[in-house]
């Protein structure tokens, strides 16, 4: 199923427009919030929901609403940043270790193996410990995280492409290995690697939402989704409904993110 196709489905046209929502929250979800997301007002501590407050205030007085849609751009850019990341060290390395001979194959497999043994948050925890508590140097340790999957995948979709009749031919012309990379082999492996950006992207989410969970990245009061959720599980006795919406907007992007790249993985959904 080619990439258009899949677009048309109704699953796809769905989690494109969720995704939609949430790239227009992340490029203007702090001009469009309807109140100061860091403005506090100890007197509406913990209100419900009202028609000024859609989703009720929190432990300050803050409007949760404006919080959700402030924090959106920090949570996606941060996300979208470690992808990078996992994309840079992951694909090129992926295609080399097909190209350059035995002994960085050999090397780059044995990087990938030792990368791959580590844990993600215990290791995002550890880096900005060293290097400082910034969001980028966390998820610079999460893109790196990513590599050993890009590689692997990138590695695996080459793989049946070195000793395809088109590029032995290739090569018998005297084209270059970069040329051959780049007309006969890039094109074919970008929508394997698409679709794992996708997941990847996903999964990202949910380790930023998890390191701002615990405070790690973001110095308060700056509004993330983990940080809004992580204030509302403070006060589960007076609201115990609060967790469900910071929790849900992180659940409907990662599954919109999942079942596109579902929709437009080779073979996908029908």
């Amino acid at each position: 199923m080619s990439t258009l196709t899949a677009v048309r489905l109704p699953s796809a046209r769905l989690a494109l427009s969720v995704l939609a929502v949430v790239t227009f929250l992340a490029v203007a979800g702090g001009t469009v919030a309807p109140h100061d997301p860091l403005l506090q007002d100890p007197d509406l501590a913990l209100r419900g929901p009202s028609l000024i407050h859609p989703f009720g205030t929190d432990y300050l007085g803050r409007d949760v609403f404006s919080r959700l849609l402030a924090g959106t751009g920090t949570t996606v850019v941060a996300a979208l940043e470690s992808v990078g990341v996992g994309l840079a060290l992951g694909v090129l390395p992926g295609l080399a270790s097909l190209w350059l001979g035995r002994t960085v194959e050999w090397v780059l497999l044995r990087a990938v193996d030792a990368v791959m043994t580590l844990p993600f948050i215990v290791f995002a925890i550890a880096v900005t410990g060293i290097l400082g508590n910034g969001l980028s140097q966390a998820m610079v340790a999460i893109g790196v995280l990513f590599a050993p999957l890009f590689f692997r995948v990138t590695r695996a979709a080459g793989l049946s492409l070195t000793r395809a009749h088109y590029v032995e031919a290739a090569e018998l012309f005297g084209a270059s290995r970069w040329r051959i990379l780049r007309t006969h082999v890039w094109g074919k492996v970008v929508p394997t690697v698409a679709v794992t950006a996708a997941q990847a992207t996903g999964g990202a989410l949910l380790a930023v939402s998890s390191l701002t969970f615990l405070g790690i990245g973001v110095q308060p009061p700056a509004p993330t989704w983990g940080g809004v959720l992580a204030s509302e599980l403070g006060f589960l006795s007076q609201q115990p409904w609060a967790p469900v919406i910071p929790a849900a907007l992180i659940m409907v992007a990662v599954a919109a993110l999942n079942a596109l790249a579902d929709a437009i993985r080779p073979g996908g959904a029908a």
